[in-house]
């Protein structure tokens, strides 16, 4: 008896040793990537590679061996089998994110988990037995592979995938030894694919912070320095050309504050540091309040603004925050109107104004419109990104900074809502913050 057991332990053990040797070269693909994603796969891997090798490492006393032998005539299927059969492994390399691809010499896929699966054919039963040309035509993969049976292992190969959407990978493909070793030739070549796709974007979306930040900080101090050149120069002197520059010299500061202001006040909503307290508020003082602090800039450019909020309206926000944002969309609103235009801002909800009774749902909507000349279609998809703006010439002449609208997209998620809008040319806009009602 002990020594059919000794055979069918040997068994087991040469089949893990072999999951063992696929998992580290898996390990090895993931680590140098330094994405959170891979080293989280990296991880999983060599925690179940650490407790293989504690139980090669572990001899079996007799009893236990017999405990064993007495357990698998007792369940249809022991944990012996399951390891022997490589479940643990299918299920490791089905278990991660990474596409795991395995071809041989002739380019034939003889493993591939199930992210590999849904990246190349999802319509497909398998992909084993087809060709990697039948599977992409994307030449920096077929090369990687080729360079892989050819003993190069490849790294960092940045791989982009069109489909419904655009998809990044980064490509690592190793070759595959033989039995003899790293001196006989490959044998196979088995690639990961790590989905760096949101990296990507996000490090597009910094550059492109930096950029406007940049540019934005510029303007302003090109301007105070030349001014301050010219004041050096002799103006000075001039009493009415010196107090002109100095107003300019003043205005420039002001926006460089408003522009810093809004980015730490950005950034520390995006980070979640800013706490919003809802609670159930009146509106219609909160718009009157918004109403008088912008009534100065309305009048200067003949704008009337009108509050059509119902006084008893009631709405669930942190009060702070949502005057902040209704400042922010009013003052756009009249920024952007026509002369003797208007704005109007009103309220509805999902149901009665008695917010007190069970709102699992629904919803209460404050509307700003305005009757500008509406934004372009094309443009409204963009317009809360951060300094996004439809005409920016226009908008820099404004003092406008392109925040404002982020700013009231995060407020307003923060609260557990949404905000939107729409336009039509010729007409107008109307944007529209979305709040829970309870």
């Amino acid at each position: 008896m002990f020594r059919a057991v000794g055979a069918r332990d040997m068994s087991k053990r040469n089949t893990l040793l072999i999951a063992v040797s696929a998992i580290a070269v898996a390990v090895v693909l993931l680590l140098p990537s330094f994405t959170t994603r891979a080293v989280s796969a990296a991880v999983l891997l060599l925690a179940v590679a650490l407790l293989i090798v504690k139980t090669l490492s572990t001899k079996p006393s007799e009893d236990e061996l017999e405990a064993s032998l007495a357990a698998e005539n007792d369940s249809d299927e022991s944990a012996e089998e399951i390891f022997a059969r490589g479940k643990l492994f299918e299920a490791t390399m089905n278990g991660m994110r990474e596409g795991l691809l395995v071809v041989d010499t002739d380019m034939r896929v003889v493993a591939s988990n199930t992210a590999a699966h849904q990246l190349f054919s999802p319509s497909r039963e398998k992909l084993e037995s087809q060709r990697l040309t039948e599977l992409t035509r994307n030449p920096a993969i077929y090369s990687a592979f080729l360079d892989a049976l050819k003993g190069i292992e490849r790294s960092d190969v940045k791989v982009e995938i069109q489909g419904s959407e655009r998809l990044v990978f980064d490509l690592r493909v190793v070759p595959l030894a033989g039995s003899n070793g790293k001196e006989s030739p490959a044998q196979g070549a088995l690639g990961v694919f790590i989905d760096v796709t949101r990296t990507e974007h996000l490090e597009q979306v910094r550059q492109e912070f930096l950029s406007n930040v940049s540019h934005e900080l510029r303007t302003p101090l090109t301007a105070i320095l030349a001014f301050i050149e010219t004041l050096e120069a002799g103006a000075i002197d001039d009493k009415e050309a010196s107090h002109r520059f100095l107003s300019i010299i003043r205005r420039n500061a002001a926006r460089m504050h408003e522009l810093i202001d809004d980015i730490l006040e950005l950034s520390a909503i995006e980070a979640g540091n800013v706490q919003v307290k809802v609670e159930l508020v009146e509106l219609h003082p909160i718009v009157n309040d918004v109403i008088s602090s912008l009534a100065n800039k309305a009048a200067a450019q003949s704008i009337v603004l009108n509050n059509a909020v119902p006084p008893d309206t009631m709405v669930y926000a942190d009060a702070r925050r949502l005057e902040q944002m209704l400042t922010n969309l009013v003052e756009n609103a009249i920024k952007f109107n026509r002369a003797n235009g208007s704005v109007t801002i009103r309220s509805e909800s999902d149901r009665g104004d008695n917010l007190r009774s069970a709102n699992v749902g629904r919803r209460s909507r404050i509307m700003v419109e305005d009757t500008g000349e509406g934004i372009p279609a094309q443009h409204v998809e963009r317009l809360f990104e951060r300094f996004y703006r439809v005409d920016r010439a226009r908008s820099r002449e404004l003092g406008g900074i392109g925040l404002g609208l982020a700013i009231v997209k995060h407020l307003a998620r923060a609260h557990g809502g949404e905000v939107t809008v729409t336009s039509e040319l010729g007409r107008g806009s109307v944007f529209t913050i979305e709040l829970p009602l309870g």
